[in-house]
């Protein structure tokens, strides 16, 4: 593979994961709790969603500058695919409203349910402190635009990571309902997180390039951070070890058909609208 390719695979892959947790996040707007969090939680989803769009931007210039042979086949979606043979670029609204769901790469982790106020939150832990070490890793890589977007996101995932933290704190060391439903929520979400740190030879190059962290640098922060949090409270991790995968290469759960079914159905309805 090019290292155009690569760069095209790898960048989305962090789109795919903004948008998906973005979707999630958003349906707590107006759901939540008390009114303060309701805000706090959907202002979280568009910061997903404003990095969402500029990674998909740059994947679609990506994705355009390959030559025809690379592209007509590149997606399984019949409706880019079809452009493509038109001779038309593709969007980043394409990339988000066209693709079908083997052509996401997001983890698994990001398309589960939200379930209860608990599962959100235990969900937005392991997800936020991995992106906080990953954008501080990223921020320096030799690819202007990756390092651009991750510095923007870096102020955003710093901020996300106290939220969490807080409310895991505050959920964990409370009652025995909110420590219940805690660290049930762990204990069911545990399994998506050994997903956070997938490598494959995409990663293995790119390191090289130095555009991709070190991912063993990454776990071990993320390990050291989530168990500093957790030993404030009641809370504890599973001993399982047994890790559930299959996002990274475009094989997820059912639950993304549904996300996709819901955020892409006035695109597929309406083909090309215009608001």
């Amino acid at each position: 593979m090019s290292i155009s390719t690569l760069k095209l695979e790898y960048v989305l892959r962090l789109a795919d994961d903004a948008l998906v947790i973005s979707h999630r996040l958003g349906e707590w707007c107006g759901h939540g709790p008390i009114l303060e969090q309701d805000i706090a939680l959907t202002n979280t989803a568009l910061d997903h969603l404003g990095r969402a769009r500029s990674l998909f931007q740059y994947a679609a210039e990506l994705f355009n500058k390959l030559p025809f042979e690379l592209k007509k086949d590149y997606f399984a979606s019949v409706s880019i695919q079809n452009k493509v043979k038109e001779g038309a670029n593709i969007e980043e609204d394409d990339l988000a409203f066209l693709r079908d769901g083997w052509d996401f790469k997001n983890l698994l982790l990001l398309e589960q349910p939200n379930t209860d106020w608990a599962f959100t939150i235990a969900r937005s832990l392991f997800y936020d402190t991995f992106n906080y070490f990953y954008f501080k890793e990223i921020v320096n890589c030799n690819d202007e635009i990756i390092s651009g977007i991750a510095a923007k996101s870096l102020k955003e995932v710093t901020y996300h990571l106290k939220w969490s933290s807080d409310w895991v704190l505050r959920l964990g060391d409370g009652t025995d309902e909110s420590i219940l439903r805690m660290q049930n929520a762990l204990n069911e979400l545990w399994k998506f997180t050994g997903e956070l740190f997938f490598e494959n030879e995409i990663d293995t190059e790119l390191k090289k390039q130095g555009i991709a962290p070190d991912i063993e640098k990454i776990k071990l922060l993320w390990s050291e951070r989530i168990n500093s949090i957790l030993k404030n409270t009641c809370l504890k991790l599973p001993d399982n070890i047994w890790m559930q995968k299959g996002g990274r290469v475009g094989m997820h759960t059912e639950y993304l058909g549904y996300i996709l079914a819901d955020a892409q159905f006035m695109q597929r309805t309406y083909p090309n609208m215009q608001w």
